[in-house]
């Protein structure tokens, strides 16, 4: 069984006879898709291996998009259509341009080197989000073992006007995943340290208040996620992606024979939800398209 309903509300988000593509394998950890529109193309991180991936939607194909990659993790896609990534290698949050160069947004903060950006978003300000936590430099598996510079694991935004980066959130035992609310009025964001997730109230300046636990994930851990265009939360947890409502109860569940680490919507439609899982990449259509704010 494809699917499992918990709550009556997570009906007309499926449809039972919906099959889970299972689009590749062959990864040691996929993480951190990304979908672009225009090209029907999806790129995700296969950290381990230090390459970034990319699936063509039109023809099914998989190729390597880049490598070596910085041991990229999570991407995004900005409002101008670029590629911006957290690189647990080099320890920087890089944007890909249209010509294909590489501009470094942040690498340390207060004088001191990052610990290794996890995951990343883009409010339609251009202010950038992005987790800090320490996986990259903890061994050799997603990065380069390294003794952390920074005093914690923050939640960091890089300002679009003037480029200062500063820490939006200090609560947190390890940010990981974040995605902002249909409107961008509330950041949620995944502490994989005690396997919640929080959310945020955004300010118009972009400050982050009212910090308050959503959910706590049931199987696993939250780790990326994303939201459907009616709010409700797809999240990746240890038996598949966790539906929850927008007042944080889960109401249902996408099951996948792998561990999820993260997701993104994609397909002309935006109801096509990609999945990375441990080796693999799964996709799976739905009744129900993915949040503009993605």
């Amino acid at each position: 069984m494809t699917f499992e309903q918990l709550d009556e509300r997570f009906k007309p988000l499926h449809k039972p006879t919906a099959k889970l593509d299972h689009l590749y394998e062959g990864c040691r950890w996929a993480e951190g898709p990304a979908y672009f529109p225009a090209h029907r193309a999806l790129v995700w991180s296969d950290i381990p291996n230090n390459r970034i991936l990319r699936f063509d939607e039109a023809t099914n194909e998989v190729g390597v998009f880049r490598h070596p990659s910085g041991y990229t993790n999570g991407h995004t896609v900005d409002p101008q259509g670029r590629l911006v990534s957290a690189e647990h290698g080099a320890r920087r949050v890089t944007r890909t341009e249209h010509d294909g160069t590489i501009t470094v947004l942040a690498d340390s903060y207060d004088g001191k080197r990052l610990n290794s950006p996890n995951d990343v978003v883009v409010r339609s300000d251009g202010s950038i989000y992005f987790s800090d936590p320490s996986y990259g430099i903890e061994g050799y598996y997603e990065g380069f073992a390294a003794e952390p510079e920074q005093a914690g694991q923050y939640l960091f935004r890089l300002d679009p006007i003037t480029g200062t980066l500063s820490i939006a959130a200090d609560d947190m035992q390890r940010p990981n995943g974040l995605a902002f609310s249909t409107d961008e009025r509330v950041l949620y964001v995944s502490d994989t340290g005690n396997k919640t997730m929080r959310a945020y109230d955004v300010a118009d300046d972009g400050t982050l208040t009212n910090s308050r636990e959503f959910a706590k994930c049931t199987v696993g851990g939250f780790d990326g996620f994303r939201l459907d265009e009616r709010g409700h939360i797809w999240s990746s947890a240890g038996d598949g992606v966790h539906v929850l409502h927008p007042d944080g109860t889960l109401i249902g569940k996408v099951k996948v024979p792998e561990g999820v680490a993260n997701v993104a919507w994609g397909g002309y439609k935006r109801n096509r939800l990609y999945i990375c899982a441990t080796t693999s990449l799964y996709a799976i259509l739905l009744p129900v398209r993915g949040a503009k704010t993605m």
